[in-house]
């Protein structure tokens, strides 16, 4: 016998936030849904955290059985990053694509496809957070049927902010609230047009407000609130208002439907943007040229003291050998830096070959502009090894004979190339304190699998210290690298949480040892559904007590 099931995910929601709320009452459906069924947390993978979560999710399979690394790819035999979208969903399609013996209702999902076979309704790209497909719908008409009902997401396509100024602060949270009540009435819409064995929805908001809104929460953050910024703990009025919307659903839908409540990865303050995007780029420079400055030099620091805006103001702190121009870098208001560098570079007094400015990138239609690590595409040809785009982790490539077009590193030193770029990055300490800023790094290939299909793009993964945020960091070998501006309050972890609900389950039970690899199989373990034979998770619900026979 089927059974009707609501899925409703939180996109990038902290497990510890969740869980500090609750404890303070201030998250009652929540709370109710713990005390009513069973809570726990769960892992999801370390490395490619932010990439490949919702890949995972979808498929009910790891980035190793998919081959998907996440959106961004080196395209081969070039020295090429191109935005590649979501997974294409060929071998492994998403969960919930059950054929006509099941009813779904799927809106808004990040990352996903729209499944031929599923029957019922598909509404994808109307407010989620870097959602990778077009915005488009199964029935076609449906998407535009509900933005004319309901309007359009106000934060869509533009769900960010300027950490450091109040104004956008505000302005963001406004649009998130208003999303949050519009994405409320547009679900339990649509759970009244059917009777579904599935309806499933993600909360985008609060990856969001994760990113732009953390800070304003935390006293400890490196940019809490300064002095005039009278802003609220936004960060907490979203969680409320996603809470309160949770309880408007559960309303709406039929009286013994099970529950589940997820987030597949968590967001805390950033300790990834600039490691990854900026100190591994500029350290994977100095140590290619020896006794060259790309960006960051101790002489450029009062550069972003003075603005500490965006990653643009880091274009500042280009080191030119030209005294005129590096004059002129730290005098001039950032908002003219896209005049004036055409201007030097005409003039002659600009240096160039190994790097390409933000500016440039974004007059080529290119989607890393804001990542100061694309700045050194030009000079990677030349290097031994270099930093890639990321929105987590540090990648780092090794230029392999063979393999890149202007490979340097014969197939014999892969091993001993990469071992001193392990031994130049885990030199790294944060300026403030000493310690050390990698935890550890990993290798994702031997020689003897340089070729293998499937891989990620990095050969190495550099896995930060996570209880180190620092904005400025050295070595005895490289200098000092910065310091530089967050560009954003928080980044993500691989932790995340399940809220369960269901007659088969104890009250008040926890959940153990979860993966996000189980929530396919455990939604469709809810819906008494037949699982595909590729899931490689398990479900949940053989994990935690049986609820009683007579309270059911």
């Amino acid at each position: 016998m089927t059974k009707t099931v609501i899925a409703i995910g939180l996109d990038a929601a902290e497990p510890q936030f969740i869980e500090e709320c609750i404890e303070q009452g201030l998250l009652k459906n929540l709370a109710a849904l713990k005390q009513s069924g069973a809570y726990g947390r769960l892992n999801n993978y370390s490395s490619y955290r932010a990439e490949t979560p919702w890949t995972t999710f979808l498929t009910g399979c790891s980035p190793s059985t998919t081959g998907y690394w996440g959106p961004v790819k080196l395209k081969e035999g070039t020295y090429r990053v191109d935005a590649v979208g979501a997974y294409d969903f060929c071998d492994y399609g998403p969960f919930y694509d059950l054929g006509k013996d099941y009813k779904v209702s799927v809106f808004d999902i990040p990352q996903a496809p729209l499944a031929p076979d599923a029957n019922g309704i598909q509404v994808l790209g109307w407010g989620a957070h870097s959602p990778q497909t077009p915005s488009h719908s199964l029935p076609a008409t449906k998407l535009q049927e509900i933005i004319q009902r309901h309007g359009e997401h106000p934060a869509f396509g533009h769900d960010h902010a300027n950490i450091y100024s109040p104004a956008q602060v505000t302005r963001l949270h406004g649009e998130l609230q208003e999303g949050i009540r519009r994405r409320s009435a547009i679900c339990r819409d649509l759970l009244q047009q059917d009777d579904w064995n599935l309806f499933l929805t993600i909360f985008s908001e609060t990856h969001s407000a994760g990113h732009c809104l953390l800070h304003l929460g935390d006293p400890e953050h490196p940019v809490h609130r300064r002095e005039g910024d009278t802003s609220t703990n936004y960060l907490l009025e979203t969680y409320k208002k996603i809470d309160e919307s949770i309880g408007e659903i559960l309303a709406a839908a039929p009286e013994n439907a099970s529950v589940i409540v997820f987030s597949a990865h968590g967001m805390q303050a950033n300790n990834l943007d600039l490691t990854s995007t900026f100190f591994l780029g500029e350290a994977m420079y100095r140590w290619n040229f020896p006794g060259k400055v790309g960006f960051g030099a101790a002489s450029s620091q009062s550069a972003w003291r003075q603005q500490q805006r965006s990653y643009r103001d880091l274009w500042a702190q280009k080191h030119d050998p030209n005294p005129v121009t590096r004059w002129i870098r730290s005098v001039a208001p950032t908002k003219l830096h896209r005049i004036y560098a055409g201007l030097l570079d005409r003039l002659g007094l600009s240096s160039k070959g190994d790097f390409v400015s933000p500016y440039q990138l974004q007059n080529q239609g290119g989607s890393f502009d804001w990542q100061p690590v694309s700045w050194y595409a030009p000079a990677w040809h030349k290097m031994k090894a270099f930093a890639l785009p990321s929105f987590s982790e540090g990648y780092i490539r090794i230029n392999l004979q063979g393999r890149e077009p202007n490979g340097c590193v014969a197939r014999e030193d892969y091993d001993s190339v990469c071992d001193e770029v392990i031994t130049q990055i885990e030199s790294l300490r944060s300026v403030k304190t000493g310690k050390p800023i990698v935890d550890h790094i990993i290798r994702t290939r031997t020689t003897e699998n340089l070729n293998a299909l499937g891989m990620p793009d990095a050969d190495l993964i550099v896995m930060w210290n996570e209880t180190e945020l620092t904005d400025c960091v050295e070595s005895d070998s490289l200098g000092q690298i910065g310091p530089a501006p967050y560009q954003r309050a928080g980044s993500h972890t691989p932790r995340g949480f399940v809220f369960l609900k269901d007659d088969r389950i104890q009250p008040g039970s926890d959940v153990v040892k979860a993966h996000a690899l189980d929530l396919a199989p455990t939604i469709l373990d809810l819906m008494n559904a037949p699982k595909p034979n590729h899931l490689e998770g398990h479900s949940l619900l053989q994990a935690v007590p049986a609820a009683a026979l007579a309270t059911r």
